[in-house]
């Protein structure tokens, strides 16, 4: 069997991607805290608050909201207010990408 690699169609899994998405996303992801909060939000089946982030990461609330935001700004997280309390989970986006 012998197939034209340039003429065969791509599933959408196997798409290339955006070079500035991707690099927007591994800029995010460059911080272990980063990573931590992804993980910890994978493994949670509702919406974290910002506050539950703080004795999990051990630091401060400042630094948790500077990390939450820079995953917010690059798309791999969905915020929601509820009161004065905002709770993050994973972007349905980028959990399928």
């Amino acid at each position: 069997m012998n197939i034209d690699m340039k003429t065969l169609q791509l599933i959408s899994c196997c798409r290339p991607l955006d070079e500035e998405r991707t690099a927007a996303v591994f800029k995010a992801l460059s911080d272990p805290a980063r990573v931590k909060i992804v993980k910890l939000l994978a493994s949670s089946d509702a919406p974290v608050c910002a506050c539950e982030f703080i004795p999990e990461l051990g630091l401060t609330q400042a630094t948790v909201s500077h990390h939450l935001k820079k995953l917010t700004d690059a798309g791999l997280l969905e915020r929601e207010q509820r009161g004065k309390w905002a709770y993050f989970s994973l972007s349905k986006e980028a959990a399928t990408t």
